[in-house]
């Protein structure tokens, strides 16, 4: 099996269809993602999520932020699985979704952890990570406003966020508040889509 061009070992591949079954079950009682993207499961969210991994295939410790339908704490859960290394911790306020990813890391014995509690909570019952990852949760600038109490002062900390067809708009606004390093990361699914990869996060204001 590939996913975005790249091989995935059959371990991997079971895992991630045990996942799309599981998700497409409670998908039904519960609303994980927009109901016009189910049909397309495996591109729009589980190949679009496997990209986080395939950009760092590091085995740190992760925090995802929102991780609702588990995109994309959940996929890279599983890839970590493989490398029998490294954790995500999952960061879901709503109680249901957040019964859904426990059920989801447990079946697919995927190494990572769920926190049903506010993202501005997360980091005094975290602690420190070397990298975040978020999709579809808040304009850039949000983003890093979240995911500073990790990433500031901390060159090691790394944020993945998954940005659409505005993305340059974003980051023009964010740079008005953040300085950062930033890699722009072409999405393999979505033409004009990209990951954003920052690090060496500062304010100014």
């Amino acid at each position: 099996m590939e996913l975005n061009g790249l091989r995935v070992s059959r371990e991997t591949q079971a895992r991630l269809q045990h996942f799309a079954a599981l998700f497409q079950k409670w998908a039904k009682a519960i609303n994980l993602v927009a109901p016009s993207t189910l049909d397309d499961l495996w591109r729009r969210h589980i190949a679009d999520s496997s990209q986080i991994f395939q950009i760092y295939p590091e085995p740190v410790r992760w925090v995802d932020l929102g991780s609702g339908g588990g995109f994309p704490g959940v996929i890279t859960a599983i890839f970590l699985a493989e490398l029998q290394d490294g954790w995500v911790h999952l960061v879901e306020s709503n109680h249901k979704k957040a019964a859904f990813l426990r059920t989801a890391l447990r079946e697919t014995n995927a190494r990572g952890s769920v926190h049903a509690i506010r993202i501005e909570d997360a980091h005094a019952e975290i602690g420190e990570c070397g990298a975040i990852s978020a999709r579809a949760l808040a304009d850039l600038d949000g983003l890093i406003g979240y995911a500073a109490p990790w990433m500031l002062g901390k060159g090691n900390c790394r944020g993945f966020f998954h940005k659409g067809r505005d993305y340059l708009r974003e980051i023009d606004e964010a740079r008005g508040r953040w300085e950062f390093d930033l890699v722009e990361h072409k999405s393999a699914v979505e033409q004009e889509s990209v990951i954003l990869e920052i690090s060496n996060l500062r304010r100014l204001v």
